[in-house]
Parts: C-alpha cells; structure tokens; sequence
C-alpha cells in the first residue's frame, strides 16, 4: 500500500457527507508535543480516519493511529521501543455551542471547529498517543538492566528532630 500523507485539517461537515476516508501517515517530526516526551523523532504514525454521521445525525469522525516510539525505561534509564496505539470517535461542536453538549451521547468524545470549520487532525491524533503514552515506561523484569536483586527496598529512617522555631519565643515570654 502506497503511503499517503494525512491532511493536517478536514472539514467534518463536508468530509461526513461523502463519507471520507483517509488512510496514511502523519512524520513523528510534526508532533512537536509528543515528541518532546520520546528519545527519537524519526518515524511514522500510521493514521486512520472515517467520517460519516449516526442514526441522530451526528457527524461522527472515528479511526485510530499506531506508531512504535523510543522512550526512557523509568527503572534502568535505558532506551526502549514502546507501541501506541488508540482508537477514537468524535462529534464536532462549533466553541461555546452549549445546547450541543446536551445532545451529545458519551459514547462520542467532543472537539471543537475552529473559527473556518475544521479540525485539526494532526492536533487531534497527538493528543490521542499522548494519552496513550505509558506514565511509567518500563521493561520487562527479565530483560530490564536493572535486576530484582539489585533493587533495594526498606524501611525509611526516622527524620532528625528539627529545632522548634517558636522556642526562642517561649524562653522570652518566661523572661
């Protein structure tokens, strides 16, 4: 399959009513936010799009996106190669459209049209693999370079006594 590069905005009235379907890839490069949470740039995010309306006659646009990224492991400190991969249904909504909001089933997330229509896909889909970024990204036990027997665990110790600010006050008020 040849691939295709996304468009970075659609309008999802238009793209509902003939139904559009966009298949392709969007550079890591380009998700600036993403991107400052990974070690590696490079790479693609493969990126699929389906626009349409339901039975209330919602446009509705949902696909998914997938990428394998290069992050941190929080454990060893070394790199490793995490796959993402989210799945997403959105209504659009004009900004401050509240009377919307109350029709909207949950089922369906909300994003709202800019001041021209549309969407921003590439805004969309970044926000979607962040939230699909592991917090803690780590190995495996079995192959992290931090061993279970090198892990230490244990009891805090008990904090120093620290002097009491207001006991200079107390020796003054005595006096």
């Amino acid at each position: 399959m040849q691939k295709v590069k996304m468009p970075v905005t659609i309008d999802p009235v238009k793209a509902a009513q003939k139904r559009s379907d966009y298949e392709g890839i969007m550079p890591l490069v380009n998700l600036t936010r993403l991107t400052e949470s990974l070690l590696d740039k490079q790479g693609e995010v493969a990126v699929r799009v389906e626009c349409g309306t339901d039975q209330q006659g919602l446009t509705v646009i949902q696909g998914g996106a997938s990428c394998e990224v290069s992050v941190t492991c929080e454990r060893c400190g070394e790199a490793m190669t995490v796959s993402l991969g989210c799945n997403f249904a959105y209504t659009p909504v004009k900004p401050d459209d509240d009377a919307a909001l109350e029709l909207i089933p949950e089922r369906y997330d909300v994003i709202e049209k800019d001041e021209h229509g549309e969407i921003n896909l590439r805004q969309l889909v970044e926000d979607e693999l962040i939230l699909a970024l592991p917090l803690f990204p780590m190995h495996d036990e079995a192959v992290c370079a931090v061993s279970a027997s090198s892990m230490s665990f244990g009891d805090i110790g008990p904090e120093p006594e620290k002097p009491n600010p207001f006991a200079i006050l107390a020796e003054l008020k005595k006096k």
